[in-house]
């Protein structure tokens, strides 16, 4: 592991909004489930989690923007994520939040009920089929998001794989989900700006190699 690895891991620590719980934590008990936005956030906002938020761009942008929301991004990496809590410790951005864990363990870091919207931005689109449970649209993450998210919950999904997608919009229209939007070139429209006007290092890496930018959201029920 690099110094500056290390040394980013370490300030990670310091930041007030970003956690890191240990799985035994999570099991016996994490002190902000069900308690995120009167207790951390200390208001009744509604919540938004982004399910791998890599360098925290996004989930900053959405933070900028809406004042009037809370914010959660979620990734592994947190080399990664340090960017996006200093932004936020930078710009006293008191809507946003870190939480370094798998995606997996959303029970374990929400009360049912507690997510009102999620982002799945730039996920591993796992290509292989003997990986296809792990792609964050899969049967078994919806069933993820349902024991945390709020009836009828609005999914969003930003994505250069086009298999991904495809796969996705398969999921919907088999579990006779609502979709609300989709396109397979975001930036061909016009009527999207909360999706085109915040743009990820993944997002500008991919549409720098040629590739479209494909969106979609649907209704979680």
């Amino acid at each position: 592991m690099t110094k500056r690895k290390l040394q980013r891991f370490a300030q990670n620590a310091t930041f007030d909004n970003f956690f890191q719980p240990y799985y035994q934590e999570l099991i016996s008990g994490f002190r902000h489930k069900g308690n995120w936005n009167q207790g951390f956030f200390g208001n009744q906002n509604p919540l938004v989690v982004e399910l791998g938020c890599g360098k925290g761009e996004f989930t900053i942008g959405l933070g900028r923007k809406y004042p009037d929301k809370n914010f959660i991004g979620i990734d592994v990496k947190g080399a990664r994520m340090w960017r996006g809590a200093m932004t936020s410790f930078e710009e006293n951005l008191t809507n946003v939040a870190f939480i370094r864990n798998q995606a997996e363990h959303l029970e374990y870091l929400f009360a049912p009920g507690e997510v009102d919207e999620i982002w799945i931005t730039f996920p591993d689109p796992q290509i292989k089929n003997t990986t296809a449970k792990k792609r964050l649209t899969s049967p078994q993450f919806l069933n993820r998001f349902r024991k945390v998210a709020q009836n009828n919950t609005v999914v969003h999904l930003k994505t250069d794989n086009t298999g991904f997608f495809e796969y996705t919009l398969g999921v919907i229209r088999d579990q006779n989900l609502p979709l609300i939007y989709s396109s397979n070139d975001i930036y061909t429209s016009n009527d999207q700006e909360d999706v085109t006007s915040i743009q990820t290092y993944y997002e500008n890496m991919f549409a720098a190699k040629g590739e479209t930018i494909k969106y979609l959201r649907f209704i979680l029920h």
